[in-house]
């Protein structure tokens, strides 16, 4: 490939109104596709802002009024077109010879036991926070973090903390009055304060910190319109209690040349669906970069600092790479939404924050994922940080842009009736394929998107996930797939993927079910090799019945067809105690046109124009045992045995054993208990099976023999069977 340019930009954050030196440094690199940078070849100097000192306390309350203007303004950044300028300008459909996946399906099952959960923000708490100076807000951008016993939940305008058993200790909290910004409507006064939208948190394991991010962009206070300057805001704990004093930044994301940014084409711009990842050293924010006066896009950005900085509430250089600088594989792509990568334990991680982004640049179908590497990061702590940022392609499973989107269940739609039952049942909006939330664990990286799918014959909206195992040498990154394969449902869909994935690998995937049987619902897929079935974490109650979908709330008051937004993603994280936490939006409400009409909340179940709910659940990892070996058997020779085990797919769990010489061939019909010890190292299973076609009661214990070598075997059946032993071969993991 030829050179691909881009460039590295300094910038320090800058303190309020008190005395500090502004700082402006450019650093312009080069570099070969997947190659090492060659140097540092110019400089100038850039400042970012630190805004004070916040805490979510101290806001005004829930007031449900329902007076003044409701719907925020629309921006691009979600259509596939927005991020993807070659389906613009009429270029040829890329991989042309790729097919859609045809994909058989998962069955819809409940959920595994140990699973718990509860329901999180809904559109009335976003929408009356703070007074009830807030907008309506389609669709629920939802974020999602975990730590020192607490969960974080972040969703469009607002924010709430609960307890590890669900109870909110906190909140629900505007964004605008926690990151020190006017309301975004003042509904006594009609004036109109920054749109904020896209907010993520993370609770970062090292610091014991957590991080929430937020885009804004400025209006005018008159009209609520869109003018000329942007920021991403970061707010960073002072401690590990989520409800504490906040350290505020903004980092200026205008990129027009004003306040020491870079003059980027189309531009002034914002950077929409800011996206946050950390490895030990770094704080890492991407966005993709549109322009707020025209339809231009410019591409991701990457943005690194020191997160330790931040923490201690001083002012790290941030480094700025201009993605969208660098050349793709395809004439008219333009890089887009590269994720970054948080972890579970950054013990593995080095020193370098890894990323992910998919190649669909024409809209269509790919089988290419990219893998990108900053390395260096931990030059991220010092004054001038000198990191490179490098990528490699790999080929993949095919995935594609739904054709389209995802259908619901019928059901009532007050708001629809209400202005006069023209619109039809909405669809939920599937988006694109970009990638979704990077987890960096157990060496590898997972991911998931959007895809098109036949299923049984159907279109359908499904999804595709990757594991990726990245590899960095001297100088060069290199990636393999490590496993990778779909989630679908026969006759249903599946949308917006996040995957959540404990230190030691275990997985599992949340999303959101919806279809002709089922009203918008939570739903998850554990991963152990492949996705298993389709958990039904939280069925939703009704349909989506929000404005997004129909004709009063387009520009020119013509239906869109009646696809309200949705998404535009979920999310997963795992806990420092194995736990999988994971949340996505899903319809916990449904009342009559009649409650409607005479309480437009329902009870305080949703606002006038919208009924989107999210739903937060907890689920124990997936525990297993695999094995198969020989051990002595009891009237001499040896004796076969083999066990497979998995807590999230027990129709395919076997144990089976023989002993020619004792006459005893076992095989395993039914597990009913499982436990495991992990000081022992062991895994107990009892169940019923057969012993030369009898029927039998049995119990396993295991010892996995990387740990207590050199492994143990024990059986006994109900018949009188009885044989325990070292392994003479073969190996036992219990995991």
């Amino acid at each position: 490939m030829g050179m691909n340019a881009w460039i590295q930009k300094n910038q320090h954050l800058r303190g309020n109104p008190i005395t500090m030196k502004k700082v402006f440094v450019f650093v312009f690199f080069s570099l070969l596709a997947s190659a090492t940078l060659p140097g540092q070849q110019s400089q100038s100097n850039q400042e970012l802002t630190f805004r004070g000192v916040a805490t979510l306390s101290g806001q005004a309350g829930m007031i449900a009024s329902q007076v003044g203007l409701e719907v925020q303004p629309n921006h691009p950044g979600h259509n596939a077109a927005d991020v993807r300028p070659a389906m613009k300008g009429g270029l040829a459909l890329g991989r042309q010879s790729l097919r859609v996946p045809t994909l058989s399906g998962q069955a819809v099952v409940s959920p595994d036991p140990g699973f718990s959960g509860f329901p999180g923000l809904t559109h009335y708490d976003q929408r009356f926070a703070n007074s009830g100076n807030q907008v309506s807000l389609e669709p629920p951008d939802q974020g999602l973090c975990v730590g020192n016993g607490f969960v974080m939940e972040a969703v469009n305008l607002a924010l709430a903390v609960y307890d590890s058993s669900g109870t909110r200790v906190s909140g629900p909290a505007a964004l605008s009055p926690f990151f020190g910004l006017p309301p975004v409507i003042d509904r006594s006064t009609g004036v109109r304060g920054p749109f904020l939208s896209d907010p993520r948190c993370y609770f970062d394991p090292d610091m014991q910190r957590w991080f929430v991010s937020v885009l804004e962009i400025s209006t005018d206070p008159a009209t609520g319109a869109f003018t000329n300057h942007s920021n991403l805001h970061i707010a960073v704990s002072q401690s590990s209690d989520p409800m504490g004093s906040y350290f505020l930044f903004a980092l200026d994301a205008t990129d027009d040349g004003t306040n020491g940014t870079p003059n980027h084409t189309n531009c002034p711009c914002f950077g929409d669906q800011p996206l946050i990842g950390a490895d030990a050293n770094g704080f890492y924010v991407t966005t993709n970069e549109l322009s707020l006066q025209t339809n231009g896009f410019n591409g991701a950005q990457v943005y690194a600092m020191s997160k330790s900085a931040l923490a201690a509430g001083t002012l790290p250089p941030v480094v700025h790479i201009d993605a969208g600088a660098i050349s793709t594989p395809d004439a008219g792509g333009v890089w887009y939404s590269i994720q970054p990568a948080t972890s579970p334990s950054h013990d593995s991680q080095g020193d370098a924050e890894f990323f992910l982004s998919a190649l669909d640049f024409f809209g269509s179908l790919d089988n290419r994922v990219a893998v990108w590497a900053l390395t260096n990061t931990s030059s991220l702590k010092t004054s001038s940080p000198t990191v490179t940022f490098k990528h490699v392609v790999i080929g993949s499973e095919v995935y594609g842009t739904p054709r389209t989107n995802a259908q619901q269940k019928a059901g009532p739609t007050p708001l629809r009736d209400s202005l006069g039952d023209v619109d039809p049942l909405e669809q939920l909006a599937s988006n694109d394929d970009r990638m979704n939330q990077v987890v960096f664990a157990n060496g590898r990286l997972w991911s998931g998107v959007n895809t098109v799918a036949s299923v049984g014959g159907e279109r359908r909206v499904g999804i595709a996930f990757f594991v990726v195992k990245p590899s960095l040498g001297s100088s060069a990154l290199s990636a393999s797939l490590d496993d990778q394969g779909y989630v679908a449902v026969h006759h249903e869909d599946v949308l917006f993927p996040s995957i959540g994935v404990t230190a030691n690998g275990a997985a599992a995937m949340v999303f959101t079910l919806s279809g002709p049987d089922y009203f918008p619902s939570a739903a998850y897929s554990p991963i152990s090799a492949s996705a298993g079935d389709v958990r039904l974490a939280s069925p939703g109650i009704g349909p989506e019945d929000g404005s997004s979908g129909y004709a009063v709330s387009q520009p020119n008051g013509v239906s869109n067809g009646g696809v309200a937004r949705w998404g535009d993603y979920s999310a997963a994280v795992a806990d420092g105690d194995g736990n999988i936490w994971i949340a996505t939006e899903y319809i916990g409400q449904a009342c009559t046109d009649a409650q409607y009409a005479a309480d437009t909340t329902c009870g305080h179940t949703r606002s006038s124009l919208a009924n989107w709910g999210t739903f937060i659940g907890k689920l124990p990892t997936c525990h297993g045992a695999d094995g198969d070996g020989d051990v002595a058997g009891k009237n001499g020779g040896s004796a076969r045995f083999h066990i497979h085990e998995n807590d999230c797919n027990q129709q395919q769990d076997s144990e089976d054993f023989s002993d020619a010489r004792s006459g005893i061939d076992f095989h395993s019909t039914q597990v009913n208990s499982v436990s495991y010890d992990n000081v022992a190292h062991t895994v107990t299973i009892a169940g019923l099976g057969t012993n030369n076609g009898l029927p039998v009661t049995f119990t396993i214990v295991a010892a996995d023999s990387s740990l207590v070598l050199p492994g143990m075997f024990s059986i006994t059946l109900s018949s009188g069977y009885i044989e325990s032993g070292n392994l003479l071969d073969g190996n036992i993991a219990v995991h």
